[in-house]
């Protein structure tokens, strides 16, 4: 063990303090520290939990790209249905990255029951719809039945379930605008086999699912005929990039929009998130920073007649600058260690048992989502160390401007 090593030891374990000045502030560096790792690695998995789980939300109601015919309104009703005979459709090898197409239909429409009434959007799916997007938020019954004849089996929301005052194995007329000559709505009776509640109620208040065959009967559409196509992409940070590839991909008469156009005030709101993770990570790392520079400082002077010493057996001042730098990383990492045992706990508290609520009609969510990346964790850690180590060399800079004839003497 060399002579640096063994001071380094010697000043992190001493029990001979005279001075109970440093013991205060060292406590206080690396509390900072702990807290500052604490609030990064609770900013980042919150933070980007919440992201994730709104981008999984919109995705699973509307697809990541959606293509359709670049006529028609939906918000009037008057689609202009697109046929299924498309180079594209089912599957989409063009574009690499594209892991499924469907094709789905939506139709407006208003729920009767003998005491309320609510305007839906009824989205129509066939047999390529992919599932799996919606059942994490199924909390009731199964998925309705595509595969056999039609059927009225349609999956509804708690939100609608619970205005309307339905239940499980109910059965409900819906009732939808007759876009032809004929101007007098048709009805269509349904039975609920499935309740979701995804927490987004911009969409929970609005869809109930069901077979698509319907909208094609009551559209008087072929079954080639459907509303749009639904595209997902397997990365989506690359999004926009598809979404590019797949508009040259497709026919003149459709267009391509993807989730982050459709929602651009939803996303645009997201975005913010990285803003705000970035402001406390500043501030966090400024904070522990300066806490660790007082606490550089203090041990320098509270050691300056130990410095003395050193030079005059001959350290140079690299060599002293270096005891303190490792005593400093010590009390980083004993900072680190706290922190980050304290903010993973709280993040697998959450997780498990989601203690934290959250209003969905601000949020799009009822619980605070987090998403524990140790990537992201082992790059907070490891920069931390590196900013406050870089910062810390200029106090230790104090040590070349200590004179060892001067420090001796003093006691």
């Amino acid at each position: 063990m060399n002579l640096e090593h063994f001071i380094a030891k010697r000043l992190i374990t001493a029990k001979d303090h005279k001075s109970s000045i440093s013991a205060p502030i060292i406590k206080i560096a690396i509390s900072a520290i702990a807290i500052g790792i604490v609030m990064m690695i609770v900013s980042i998995a919150t933070g980007i939990g919440l992201q994730q789980k709104i981008r999984q939300k919109v995705s699973a109601f509307n697809g990541h790209i959606i293509i359709s015919n670049f006529n028609g309104n939906e918000s009037d009703g008057s689609i202009e249905p697109v046929s299924t005979n498309q180079k594209f459709y089912p599957k989409f090898n063009a574009v690499e990255g594209i892991n499924h197409i469907q094709a789905v239909a939506t139709k407006l429409g208003i729920i009767r029951t003998e005491t309320d009434f609510e305007g839906i959007t009824f989205k129509g799916v066939g047999k390529d719809y992919k599932w799996e997007y919606l059942e994490e938020y199924l909390i009731e019954g199964g998925l309705p039945n595509l595969k056999s004849n039609l059927n009225e089996e349609v999956l509804i929301s708690q939100y609608l379930a619970n205005r309307l005052k339905l239940k499980l194995y109910d059965s409900f007329n819906t009732f939808f605008l007759n876009e032809g000559d004929n101007k007098l709505p048709k009805s269509r009776r349904f039975k609920i086999v499935g309740i979701y509640n995804s927490g987004f109620q911009e969409f929970d208040a609005t869809y109930i699912i069901g077979d698509i065959r319907h909208i094609q009967r009551l559209n008087k559409w072929s079954t080639s005929q459907v509303g749009s196509f639904e595209v997902f992409v397997d990365d989506f940070t690359k999004i926009d990039e598809k979404g590019q590839q797949v508009y040259k991909e497709i026919s003149s008469t459709l267009n391509s929009q993807t989730i982050v156009e459709k929602y651009y005030c939803i996303f645009d709101w997201l975005k913010l998130f990285d803003f705000n993770i970035i402001v406390i990570l500043i501030i966090m790392v400024i904070v522990s920073t300066i806490n660790m520079v007082v606490a550089l400082l203090v041990l320098i002077l509270e050691r300056t007649q130990m410095i003395g010493i050193l030079k005059s057996l001959g350290s140079d001042n690299w060599s002293i600058r270096k005891i303190f730098l490792y005593n400093s990383l010590y009390l980083i990492l004993r900072g680190l260690f706290w922190g980050n045992t304290i903010g993973i706990g709280l993040l697998l508290i959450q997780k498990k048992f989601e203690i934290i609520k959250l209003n969905p009609e601000s949020y799009y969510v009822n619980v605070a989502p987090v998403e524990i990346n140790i990537l992201y964790i082992l790059a907070l850690n490891i920069g931390t160390v590196l900013v406050c180590l870089l910062v810390l060399l200029i106090p230790s800079y104090l040590i070349t401007k200590i004179s060892p004839a001067k420090t001796i003497r003093f006691d």
